[in-house]
């Protein structure tokens, strides 16, 4: 018997929605994370890119447990002196609610090329519509209704 190896001619994309309404944004995250690194299929290899787009819907809807939206804080540093930047939660939820989402997802991936090459297949939209309806082949078990309607 010989040993199977994954290539790329072998990989076949598929392109699901998630809808964020209610969801709590780790558990959004791991769905996601899930599926952009391909854990879910048979042919799964650590050391190539086998997962499928995902796509986020009403990003703005998701949840967050406790006191967190006041709570946690995202850091950044700009590279200068006296450059340490924090805004909360609230505040980026606000602002820009898909970095929010995108932020945990990458937190969930490899750190490293592969990780961001699959981080390029996360899309994250505001509302329940997107660009992508011709691409869609699945829905997440909570997919909204408009968007059901939209894919068949």
């Amino acid at each position: 018997m010989k040993t199977y190896t994954t290539r790329m001619k072998d990989i076949e994309r598929k392109w699901h929605v998630i809808d964020a309404s209610d969801k709590t944004l780790g558990k959004l995250a791991t769905e996601a994370a899930s599926l952009l690194t391909g854990k879910h299929r048979p042919i799964f290899s650590p050391n190539l890119d086998t997962g499928d787009y995902v796509i986020v819907i009403n990003a703005e809807k998701v949840r967050v447990t406790g006191n967190k939206p006041k709570q946690k804080q995202y850091y950044r540093h700009s590279g200068y002196p006296g450059g340490f930047k924090s805004i909360s939660l609230e505040k980026m939820m606000h602002d820009n609610p898909t970095k929010v989402i995108e932020h945990a997802v990458k937190g969930m991936l490899p750190h490293t090329r592969l990780g961001n090459q699959m981080l390029k297949k996360l899309k994250v939209y505001i509302g329940d519509s997107h660009p992508h309806l011709a691409q869609v082949t699945r829905s997440s078990g909570t997919e909204s209704k408009t968007a059901e309607q939209r894919v068949s």
